[in-house]
C-alpha cells in the first residue's frame, strides 16, 4: 500500500460512482483499498477515531437541541454474518448512545404490511441532532422480494425511483446519509455460521434460514450490484465496505462517519443569556442549610 493510499479519503475509495456500469471495480470482500492493514494498525487508529466521533456527535447533538436540523443516518446493509451488529457495538459504541438511535429492520409485521413499504421506515428516522443508524432498512423491500420472485421487472424500477426520491427528500430536510454496503465473501461466512453453531453462547445469533439464503447467494449478489448501481446518488452515496476483516470493517465505518461529521463541522451553539451574569448571579446563591 502506497503512502498515498494511506491518505487518501475513505469516502473516494469506497464509493460506488452514479450510474457506474461495471462494478467488477469494487473493493474485493477480503481487500483493504485504504487505511490499515493489520489488526493492531486498525484496533489503534479506532480508539483514535473514537475521541473525534464523540466530540464531533456532541456537537451535533447540541446542535439539534438548540433547534437545527441536521442529523445524519447510516444504513448498514449486507449477506447474514457480514457484521451489522458488530459494526454497531464497535464503532456507535464509540459516542454517546444519547445521541443514537438505533433500529433493527426485520420482516414487515402484518400491520406494516398494509402500509406503503417506506412508512415504517419513515417512523424511524433520526431527530435533528442525532445519528441515526439502520440495520438493514428500506433496501430489504427490493433484495427480499427480488429475490423471491415477487417483484416484476417494471415494479423494482418503480422502487428504486421512489427510494432515490425518499432520500433526495430526506437530505434536503437536512439529513445526511451513509450507505454502507458491508461487502463478505461466501468464504467468510461459512466460517463465521460454522463458529455460531459450535459456540452456544452464540446459537441465538443463529437461524436455519440462513442457510436458505445462502443457498441463493448468486441471487443476492446480482440483486444487491443493482441496488448499488441504481441508487448509489450524489445525494446519497453507497460505500462498499470490505467485510471479511472485523478490524477492518469497523475502521472503515467509523472513518466514513468521521470524514461525514468533520464535513458537517457541527458546532455548539451560542449561548442565549449573559455568561458573565449568571456567573454573577452564581457567587451570590447559596444553598440552603
Amino acid at each position: 500500500m502506497t503512502k498515498d493510499q494511506t491518505k487518501a479519503s475513505v469516502r473516494d475509495v469506497l464509493r460506488v460512482g452514479v450510474g457506474v456500469a461495471d462494478l467488477s471495480v469494487l473493493p474485493e470482500p477480503g481487500s483493504f483499498p485504504a487505511g490499515p492493514d493489520t489488526r493492531i494498525k486498525a484496533q489503534k487508529k479506532l480508539l483514535g477515531a473514537g475521541e473525534r466521533l464523540e466530540n464531533m456527535q456532541e456537537a451535533l447533538y447540541a446542535e439539534g437541541a438548540a433547534g437545527g436540523d441536521r442529523s445524519v443516518l447510516l444504513v448498514l446493509q449486507g449477506m447474514d454474518t457480514s457484521g451489522k451488529g458488530g459494526t454497531v457495538r464497535h464503532v456507535l459504541g464509540l459516542v454517546n448512545p444519547m445521541g443514537v438511535q438505533y433500529e433493527a429492520f426485520k420482516k414487515p409485521t402484518p400491520a406494516e404490511r398494509r402500509h406503503h413499504y417506506l412508512w415504517r421506515v419513515r417512523k424511524k428516522l433520526p431527530t435533528p441532532g442525532h445519528i441515526g443508524v439502520f440495520d438493514r432498512s428500506h433496501y430489504e423491500d427490493v433484495l427480499v422480494p427480488r429475490v423471491q420472485g415477487l417483484l416484476t421487472d417494471d415494479e423494482q424500477a418503480r422502487r428504486f425511483a421512489e427510494i432515490n426520491e425518499f432520500e433526495h427528500e430526506l437530505v434536503d430536510g437536512g439529513m445526511t446519509i451513509v450507505k454502507a454496503f458491508l461487502h463478505i465473501s461466501p468464504e467468510a461466512q461459512r466460517k463465521r455460521l460454522k463458529a455460531r453453531l459450535l459456540d452456544p453462547t452464540k446459537w441465538w445469533k443463529y437461524d436455519p434460514s440462513d442457510l436458505e439464503a445462502r443457498s441463493q447467494w448468486a441471487d443476492y449478489d446480482a440483486a444487491y450490484l443493482d441496488v448499488l448501481r441504481e441508487t448509489s446518488t450524489d445525494a446519497a452515496p453507497w460505500y462498499v465496505v470490505p467485510s471479511d476483516h472485523k478490524w477492518y470493517r469497523n475502521w472503515a465505518v467509523a472513518q466514513l462517519l468521521t470524514e461525514t461529521l468533520k464535513d458537517l463541522a457541527p458546532a455548539f451553539p451560542e449561548s442565549h443569556f449573559d455568561v458573565k451574569a449568571e456567573l454573577k448571579k452564581l457567587k451570590g446563591v447559596g444553598v440552603p442549610a
